[in-house]
């Protein structure tokens, strides 16, 4: 019975919204059945397949599945959910939990509702209220059972253990949900929670990723179609972020003087970067052939900004025509933009500038991955033979 294919059921969100996420090997017979008897879909946040709770029937399903896969939850809501399905408990003999999630809260939902009107007459971007918005939808129906003002700083730790690290969730996204919750609450009178008190999780060192500047070479001459090299090549020459290279309209472009204006850029910032003959040439053969109206890269429809989603399609098929397997993203670019200068000797200071960081400790990262310096480094290991 235990040698049956697996479908582990997980208790999750997807955009705010409470699902069963369904852990399987890939098995084209599962995902044909999955596709037609339930209301399963693809997600590319989860990347798996999932059913939402609203239309997750437990009975069915295991009706459906339970004589051909073995089924199992990992946690004790989960199992509560999903009937008589075993769970499986981890190595210590403890069963983990993810929370009991509540259907939507009306006061919770106004008191959100009125936190994105106020952030956006602050004028945050439009990403941050986004972010902080899901991290307090997604807190506060951790905690169905309790009004806003009840919430202690107990409750934060609690929802770090038994949601954000029982489900292996990064450091990132629980650094999101303290900002929101400070930003949130320094706002408000007469609650338990103490912002000042509030703690983020230690901060990982992780090294930027980069490429070798033959690598980048090879992305950057695979796509044939001039709008997408134009793209690409700008990212790295100006070591641009993805937003701000969709961002860009006609007039950013400074032929003359050899500039692209960055505008509002992260943290509300104007900034300035050179930009060389050879990237004008390329962006003139472009403007030829597409006559961009508003933005710079524009979609299919004239004024239609192009897509965050389509650019990095663009990079993914460029890199499989470059033959290159790593996992590169478009921030990889940005990274390596900046270590190729460090290593040609541009000064860390210009670099800081031209990135866009505030602090030069950012920009300091990387001086741990150039490898100018590091090179001219000989090992004791070969004096010993």
């Amino acid at each position: 019975m235990e040698n049956r294919a697996a479908i582990e059921l997980r208790y999750a969100l997807c955009d705010t919204e409470p699902v069963v996420y369904l852990v399987i090997a890939y098995d084209s017979e599962l995902i044909r059945r999955l596709k037609s008897h339930t209301t399963a879909r693809w997600s590319n946040t989860l990347q798996g397949w999932y059913i939402p709770c609203s239309e997750f029937h437990p009975e069915k399903f295991k009706h459906d599945f339970g004589e051909a896969y073995y089924l199992h939850a990992k946690s004790d809501h989960a199992a509560l959910i999903l009937g008589s399905i075993k769970c499986r408990r981890t190595a210590n003999g403890k069963v983990r939990s993810t929370g009991p999630f509540a259907k939507k809260d009306p006061d919770k939902e106004e008191r959100i509702r009125q936190f994105r009107e106020w952030m956006v007459s602050k004028r945050y971007s439009d990403r941050t209220v986004k972010v902080y918005c899901d991290c307090l939808n997604l807190f506060f129906r951790f905690f169905c059972g309790k009004k806003i003002e009840e919430i202690t700083n107990s409750d934060l730790i609690d929802f770090n253990n038994r949601y954000i690290l029982a489900n292996g969730y990064s450091g990132t996204l629980q650094n999101q949900v303290v900002n929101a919750l400070k930003l949130f609450y320094s706002r408000m009178e007469g609650v338990q929670l103490v912002v000042e008190q509030l703690e983020r999780p230690r901060r990982s060192h992780a090294l930027p990723n980069v490429l070798s500047k033959e690598e980048v070479a090879a992305i950057l001459q695979s796509p044939a179609n001039i709008k997408h090299r134009a793209m690409l090549s700008l990212i790295y020459a100006c070591g641009l972020r993805r937003s701000e290279l969709l961002n860009l309209r006609l007039p950013d472009v400074d032929s003359k003087r050899g500039l692209l204006i960055i505008r509002q850029s992260k943290g509300n910032k104007d900034r300035i970067a050179p930009i060389s003959q050879k990237i004008i040439g390329i962006l003139r053969e472009y403007y030829k052939c597409y006559r961009p109206s508003k933005w710079l890269f524009e979609g299919q429809n004239n004024h239609e900004q192009y897509s965050e989603a389509s650019l990095a399609k663009v990079l993914k098929i460029s890199c499989i025509k470059a033959r290159i397997t790593k996992p590169v993203t478009l921030h990889w670019l940005r990274h390596s933009y900046a270590t190729h200068l460090l290593e040609s000797g541009t000064d860390l200071r210009y670099i800081q500038e031209l990135l866009g960081h505030k602090s030069s400790k950012t920009t300091e990262i990387y001086t741990h991955v150039s490898t100018k310096s590091l090179q001219n480094i000989k090992s004791p290991f070969d004096d010993l033979f």
